[in-house]
């Protein structure tokens, strides 16, 4: 395995820049899938090399379960200083599978929190709750996916702002876009250098219900004008783990590329540009990522398997 095998811990370094310059070159459609593949593929491929890595430190340990070839020195000679790196791995593995398991528990919790507060009212798309706190968000799940909005805030917003606002957040559910924020925070739990991937996922997110909204009512003008209204009244989402109108963020970068004009829609940016050679950049860091970890895995149930006593 050698060096291999500590490959995919720092390969995310690699996508820092297409994760700052797709929020602003790439239209946010392409931008969101793109930033939230590259950093799934990262978070699994440092994982499993955290998985190896513990498995030669655990080895090492007095009256561990494993088998006793297990700690030989060629299984050992795998890995680069092999007693400091599997040692840590230990603890590091642990503490990622604990905050992965947290925040799968409290997406959970939050989400049939969310539900729970919509028992008794009627089983439509819309579901308005008599708040005096002004929110709106995308709830998904249950028996329909549904838009929840406090009678607050519509009483804040002129009728064709309403509209951008349910627009908005129908785009949000009909692009699954809970499932893309979710897999992005559980890829900066298990790596934090994917924080800034899990950061501007959040913003073109975001950015990508606005223009289908934008789309919808034929106006983008409206659009900026509700998002911005909201954004003064809004006390942000109480569901933690899911997309609010407009919550905390960065609100006037969306308005301002409302009142813009309209991102083309394009697929892979053009090599010789600064997006296009962060786009490789980051495409060329998840492959390598994805052939250090097989190779390490391969070698090491090789090197696993001769050195177990039949």
């Amino acid at each position: 395995m050698g060096v291999f095998v500590f490959l995919p811990l720092v390969l995310p370094l690699t996508a820092w820049p297409i994760a700052r310059l797709a929020e602003q070159r790439l239209h946010p459609r392409p931008a969101t899938r793109l930033l939230t593949g590259v950093a799934a593929v990262m978070a699994l491929c440092s994982t499993v090399c955290l998985g190896l890595l513990m498995v030669v430190g655990t080895a090492q340990l007095p009256g561990n379960p494993l088998p006793d070839g297990w700690s030989d020195p060629e299984v050992r000679a795998a890995v680069p200083y092999d007693e400091v790196a599997g040692r840590l791995a230990i603890p590091a593995l642990l503490a990622v599978l604990l905050a992965c398991g947290r925040t799968l528990w409290r997406h959970g919790r939050m989400r049939r929190r969310a539900h729970r507060a919509l028992a008794g009212l009627p089983d439509t798309q819309v579901a308005v709750l008599p708040d005096e706190v002004p929110y709106a968000y995308a709830l998904p799940g249950g028996r329909r996916d549904r838009v929840v909005v406090t009678t607050t805030l519509l009483s804040c917003l002129e009728p064709a702002e309403r509209r951008a606002l349910f627009a908005h957040e129908r785009a949000h559910l009909a692009a699954g876009h809970h499932r893309l924020l979710l897999v992005v925070r559980l890829a900066a739990r298990a790596n934090p250098f994917l924080r800034p991937l899990r950061t501007a996922v959040s913003y073109t997110a975001e950015r990508w219900a606005d223009e289908d909204a934008a789309h919808t009512v034929g106006s983008r003008r409206v659009v900026a004008r509700a998002i911005g209204r909201a954004a003064l009244v809004s006390a942000g989402t109480p569901v933690a783990t899911l997309a609010g109108f407009a919550g905390p963020g960065p609100v006037p970068r969306r308005v301002a590329a409302l009142l813009g004009p309209a991102p083309a829609v394009r697929g892979w940016p053009p090599v010789f540009t600064s997006v296009g050679l962060a786009a490789w950049g980051a495409a060329v860091g998840a492959a390598i990522s994805a052939m250090s970890s097989a190779n390490s895995a391969v070698t090491m149930a090789l090197i696993l398997y001769a050195a177990t006593p039949l």
